[in-house]
């Protein structure tokens, strides 16, 4: 497939590498990533605002033990203490907020864990983010599936006993468009009873044809949300543009998606502050549209292919796990997924105290479920993963494993009527 983005530079013409040099040395050359580009929709919102201002006002160094004491000590966190347990000064009391943590999750969810796969289809992206391995100028194999190759992948999967999916894309509307899209929910859909997309974010409208096709749920990362940190990050393509982005699941849920869910990718920029804006993101929106879902992740920086430096900064498995038992303590009854990134070890802790939702049977490839599955390979060519997984367990390796952990491993419990 010929497209302009999808070579890197040992293959790129003289003038598209003289681009791309500018892109990384000159932001004078960059688009402006607060305007909107053709075709965006643009609503009328105060969730950002009200986001953003806790977020600017946030000075984690004034905080001190005894704010953290007192946030431990309320029978319901507030916005304050909630940045008192994301603090430095919170550190110590670790344990401690461990056990408050698991006490709010069996409170709210009692001893199960959620399973579910990711799928992703193509990996074609027009997109320079420098830190992806799916960016338009990193050299990689390009695959999108055809309808009878999704079909056959969902169908592995499926095999498997897994019940709920995560259908991804790279974010490139000219190979991977809205209807594409829908018709691998169409497919999804008769194969597994919860459908999630994890794709490019799109109109309102859009959401709503993405529903009616079989989408449950939305799930967008802002990556970060320091918007000055997101500009150098974000060199090209719609991704460049952090207001869009940042009203993704708002959209979706005017769209009539019944949950969407939220994450910063940790190490990008300020852990801390990152962390408090996703879980305010949730907590404003939560107010706002009280009937649907919310869940939020908390994935790290992981290696991708052509870059094995991109670690996150200052991002411990210590400070990974003092955001997720703040995030339980401050949203007790929404959904927190910990994904394939981490350990096997730090996520069969995790799940006894602070997450509900964990992936198996992962691969971020294109087109290699049977091979990983089965040892068999129908399919032939495979396009390339978008980063390196820490934990490669299947789906009944980790079912006996949350088993094992004393913990309810669960596939599904929707009814549709």
């Amino acid at each position: 497939m010929e497209n302009k983005f999808f070579v890197d530079s040992q293959y790129l013409s003289k003038g598209a590498l003289e681009k791309k040099h500018r892109l990384e040395n000159d932001p004078s050359s960059r688009t402006n990533h607060m305007e909107y580009m053709p075709g965006m929709e643009v609503i009328e919102s105060d969730v950002r605002g009200q986001v953003m201002g806790q977020v600017e006002a946030y000075d984690y160094s004034k905080y001190t033990a005894r704010d953290v004491r007192a946030a431990l000590d309320h029978a319901t966190c507030s916005v304050e203490d909630f940045k008192a347990l994301l603090s430095p000064a919170a550190e110590p009391f670790l344990e401690e907020m461990a056990k408050r943590a698991s006490l709010e999750t069996s409170k709210h969810f009692g001893n199960t864990v959620y399973l579910f796969t990711p799928l992703y289809i193509a990996n074609y992206c027009e997109n320079y983010c420098v830190y992806c391995g799916f960016n338009c100028y990193n050299h990689i194999n390009r695959m999108k599936l055809n309808l009878e190759q999704i079909e056959h992948e969902m169908q592995v999967i499926a095999d498997s006993g897994m019940e709920e999916i995560l259908i991804l894309t790279g974010e490139s509307r000219a190979v991977s468009d809205v209807k594409y899209i829908g018709e691998a929910c169409k497919l999804a859909r008769k194969k597994f009873r919860m459908v999630g997309l994890e794709i490019y974010p799109v109109n309102t409208d859009e959401y709503r044809y993405l529903h009616e096709c079989g989408a449950d749920y939305v799930t967008v990362f802002q990556e970060t949300y320091d918007s000055d940190k997101y500009e150098t990050l974000h060199l090209l393509g719609h991704k460049r543009v952090w207001p869009y982005r940042f009203d993704a699941q708002e959209r979706a849920l005017r769209g009539g998606m019944r949950g969407v869910a939220f994450s910063a990718l940790l190490g990008l920029s300020d852990f801390r502050k990152d962390a408090l804006a996703s879980a305010l993101h949730v907590y404003f929106l939560q107010r706002k549209y009280p009937h649907a879902e919310m869940s939020l992740s908390c994935p790290r920086l992981r290696p991708i292919i052509n870059n094995d430096k991109i670690n996150p900064l200052d991002v411990g498995e210590k400070q990974l796990c003092q955001i997720l038992c703040a995030y339980r303590i401050f949203l007790p009854y929404v959904g927190i997924t910990v994904s394939s990134r981490e350990s096997a070890q730090f996520r069969n802790g995790i799940v006894k105290i602070a997450a509900t939702k964990i992936s198996a049977g992962v691969s971020t490839g294109i087109g290699d479920h049977e091979s990983k599955y089965t040892g068999r390979d129908e399919q032939g060519d495979k396009g390339d993963e978008q980063f390196e997984i820490n934990d490669n367990r299947s789906l009944h390796a980790m079912y006996d494993d949350m088993s094992d952990e004393g913990l309810q491993p669960v596939l599904n419990d929707y009814v549709y009527v």
